[in-house]
């Protein structure tokens, strides 16, 4: 039983290019890379400034999902944005592309989904609070 001050460490993918998408996100996403292990299964940690990390890595025990073909209300992973415009031709000048429209949601948020140039789904959001 977890301790309910616990605190989520880190949300891992399989993926068929963890050292390629570990450099993408890191300079796109200001992301730190933490480790990035160059044996399978290849495995390398991101954080954020606040600590909360991402692993991308490849292990063919599991399979790699298909995340070109998921539904990004599927499964995204998701970014503050304070430019979301700007955040969104910065990604499409790197290789990413935008898969639905900017949603404005009822709240004031703006949502956005995109995907990275491996075709994994990623959301942009700016809050309009919280």
């Amino acid at each position: 039983m977890l301790n309910l001050g616990q605190m989520i460490e880190h949300i891992a993918f399989n993926v068929f290019e963890p050292s390629a998408m570990s450099l993408w996100y890191a300079r796109y996403f200001a992301l730190k890379i933490l480790r990035q292990d160059a044996t399978a299964p290849y495995v390398h940690f991101l954080a954020d400034e606040t600590g909360m990390m991402v692993e991308f890595y490849h292990n063919p025990i599991g399979a790699v999902p298909s995340y070109a073909e998921q539904s990004p209300y599927t499964l995204h992973l998701a970014f503050k944005s304070s430019d979301l415009m700007g955040d969104i031709e910065r990604l499409k000048e790197a290789g990413a592309t935008q898969t639905i429209g900017i949603q404005h949601m009822a709240n004031g948020d703006k949502l956005v989904f995109m995907r990275d140039p491996w075709g994994f789904n990623f959301q942009l959001c700016q809050r309009k609070s919280f």
